[in-house]
C-alpha cells in the first residue's frame, strides 16, 4: 500500500461503546479512541431494552469527531456488538421499536416451551448452538407466544450491528458470525435453520441473506456522509459479533492453544475447521460460532466480569466507590479458597444486589458466607478460574485436541490476579493480550475487506508485530487441584 489506511471501528459492549480511529500502513496498526460513550438499557414498562437511536446518534458523533480531527478521509467504517439482540423493520424500513436486551425477562421459561415443539438433540443436529435464554430463538419464540403485533407487521430482522449498518447505508444483510449466535443458523449448510424456523412458527419472510465476515456491505448514503463531513466511506461487514472480533485479534502461538475473551462474557473455546456437533458438545452445552474465513469458535459462554461489575456497581451506588484495581488488591489479602460460586447459576444473571447473591449461592451450598469485598471478589474470581479449567477439560474430551496453553484477550488481560489464577488453576501457561483485541480485530477485518491485508493469519502476524503480550507461569498445582476437587462438587455443566 502506498499511503496510510484509516480505518474507523464501532465496538460495542454491554455497559458502553467507542469509536476507535486506526492507522494501518501495511506492517503496523497504530490505534486511537476518538469517542466514548455509555451503553446503559433502559427499563420501562413492557420491558428492558437498548436505547437504540441514542446509540445510533454516539456512531454519528464518532464519525463527526474524526472528521473534525483531520480524518475525513476514512478507507472504511465497521460496528460490532453483542450477540443475539435484534431491531424489526416494517415495510417503509422504519424501526417499529427499540431493540430488548438480551436481560429481559420476557425470555424467562421459553427453552423449555420451544422444547415441547423441537427436542434439544434434533435442535442442537441442526445448529450446534448451546441453550442460553437470551438466543435470539426464545426472543422470536416469545413474541410468537405472545401475539406480538411488532413481529405481525415486522418486515425484516437485522441484529444489532447489521441494523448500524443498515442506518448507515441502507443496505439490510446479516453478516455470518452475527448469524451463528442466534440458535437459527445452520453451521453444516451456511444457511439459516428454515426448519427450525417454520417449527417456531417465526415468520420466513423477515430474514435477510447471510454475508461472509470481512465483506463490503455498502457507501455512507450521501445525506450521512454531508452531515458529517466524510466521504462515502465504505461500511464493512467485519466479524460482527465482538467476541468473532476478538478473536480474530489473538495471536497464537501455539496451534493448540485456547483462546479466552475475557470481558462482561468469558467466553473460551478453540478454533475450529467445522463445526463440533457430537452427544457431549451437546452435554456439556458447547457451542460453534463462526469466525472470519468461515470457521468456527467451539466454545464455552460462562458469565464473567459480568458478577465483579454488577458487585462494583452497587458497592458504587451505596456510596463506597472504589477502583477495580483497589478491589483486586482487596482481594489478593483475602483468604485464598474459602468458597466457591457457579458464575453460571441463574441467581447471578439478572442486575441486583450481586454481593448478597454471591452469600446466599454460598450459604445455601453450605460453604463460608465471604464477609467483605475482598472475600466477595477473591471468591468470584478463584471460581472464574476453576470455571475455565472445567471448560477446558470439556473442550478436550468433546474435540479430542490436547490444548497446550491459553491466549487470553480483551479487558480482562488488565486483571493480572485473574490471569494468574487461570494459569494456576488450569496447570496451563498463559499469554495475555492485547487488551483491545475487539477493535484490533474489527480493523483488521476492514484491512482484509479492502485487500490491504490477505487473510487472517496476515492479520495476526500484523497484530504480534504491533501489541506487545503479558505470560503467565502456572503455580500452586497441589492448592488449586484441592480447590477444583471441592468445586467440582458444587456445579455441573449439563444440559
Amino acid at each position: 500500500m502506498n499511503a496510510e489506511l484509516k480505518l474507523l471501528a464501532f465496538d460495542f459492549g454491554a455497559s458502553n461503546g467507542r469509536g476507535i480511529l486506526g492507522k494501518f500502513n501495511g506492517r503496523d496498526l497504530q490505534m486511537e479512541e476518538v469517542h466514548r460513550f455509555p451503553n446503559d438499557p433502559v427499563q420501562i414498562p413492557d420491558g428492558l431494552h437498548w436505547d437504540i437511536l441514542r446509540l445510533f446518534h454516539e456512531i454519528k458523533q464518532g464519525i463527526l469527531k474524526c472528521a473534525t480531527h483531520g480524518n475525513s478521509d476514512l478507507a472504511g467504517i465497521g460496528i460490532d456488538t453483542w450477540g443475539v439482540d435484534f431491531g424489526l423493520l416494517g415495510k417503509s424500513d422504519e424501526l417499529l421499536s427499540n431493540p430488548y436486551h438480551y436481560r429481559d425477562k420476557r425470555t424467562y421459561g421459553m427453552i423449555e416451551e420451544a422444547c415441547k415443539r423441537i427436542d434439544k438433540i434434533s435442535l442442537f443436529s441442526k445448529t450446534g448452538s448451546q441453550f442460553q435464554p437470551f438466543n435470539t430463538i426464545y426472543q422470536l419464540f416469545s413474541m410468537v407466544l405472545n401475539d406480538s403485533p411488532v413481529l405481525e407487521i415486522g418486515q425484516t430482522m437485522l441484529l444489532l450491528p447489521d441494523l448500524f449498518d443498515f442506518l448507515l447505508c441502507g443496505e439490510k444483510a446479516t453478516e455470518f458470525t452475527i448469524a451463528s449466535t442466534t440458535q437459527l443458523y445452520n453451521p453444516l449448510q451456511n444457511e439459516w435453520a428454515w426448519d427450525v424456523i417454520d417449527t417456531m412458527g417465526i415468520p420466513r419472510h423477515i430474514f435477510t441473506s447471510i454475508t461472509p465476515a470481512a465483506s463490503i456491505r455498502g457507501k455512507v448514503m450521501p445525506t450521512v456522509a454531508e452531515e458529517l463531513f466524510i466521504t462515502q466511506a465504505p461500511i464493512i461487514a467485519v466479524a460482527s459479533h465482538d467476541t468473532a472480533s476478538a478473536v480474530a485479534a489473538v495471536p497464537y502461538k501455539s496451534r493448540n492453544a485456547a483462546f479466552l475473551s475475557s470481558g462482561t462474557w468469558s467466553l473460551i473455546g478453540i478454533e475450529t475447521e467445522r463445526p463440533i456437533m457430537n452427544p457431549k458438545a451437546l452435554e456439556y452445552n458447547l457451542t460453534n460460532e463462526g469466525c472470519i474465513g468461515g470457521t468456527f469458535r467451539f466454545l464455552k459462554n460462562i458469565a464473567g466480569l459480568w458478577i465483579i461489575q454488577e458487585c462494583k456497581r452497587f458497592w458504587d451506588k451505596e456510596g463506597t466507590v472504589e477502583s477495580y484495581d483497589q478491589l483486586t488488591q482487596r482481594a489478593q489479602r483475602a483468604e485464598a479458597f474459602l468458597s466457591f460460586i457457579d458464575p453460571d447459576d441463574e441467581i447471578f444473571y439478572s442486575p441486583g444486589n450481586m454481593p448478597e447473591k454471591v452469600q446466599l449461592f454460598c450459604s445455601r451450598t453450605g460453604q463460608p458466607v465471604p464477609q467483605d469485598k475482598g472475600a466477595i471478589i477473591r471468591c468470584v474470581l478463584e471460581s472464574l478460574a476453576l470455571k475455565y479449567r472445567s471448560a477446558i477439560e470439556e473442550i478436550e474430551e468433546t474435540s479430542e485436541r490436547n490444548i497446550d496453553m491459553i491466549n487470553i484477550v480483551g479487558g480482562g488481560t488488565k486483571d493480572k490476579i485473574l490471569c494468574q489464577f487461570t494459569a494456576d488453576a488450569t496447570h496451563l501457561p498463559v499469554t495475555a493480550g492485547p487488551a483491545e483485541a475487539t477493535a484490533i480485530g474489527n480493523l483488521m477485518a476492514q484491512a482484509i475487506a479492502l485487500g490491504e491485508i490477505h487473510d487472517i493469519s496476515e492479520a495476526r502476524e500484523v497484530i504480534k508485530s504491533s501489541f506487545p503480550t503479558d505470560e503467565y507461569i502456572p503455580q500452586n498445582a497441589d492448592s488449586w487441584d484441592e480447590a477444583y476437587g471441592k468445586y467440582k462438587m458444587l456445579v455441573t455443566d449439563r444440559v
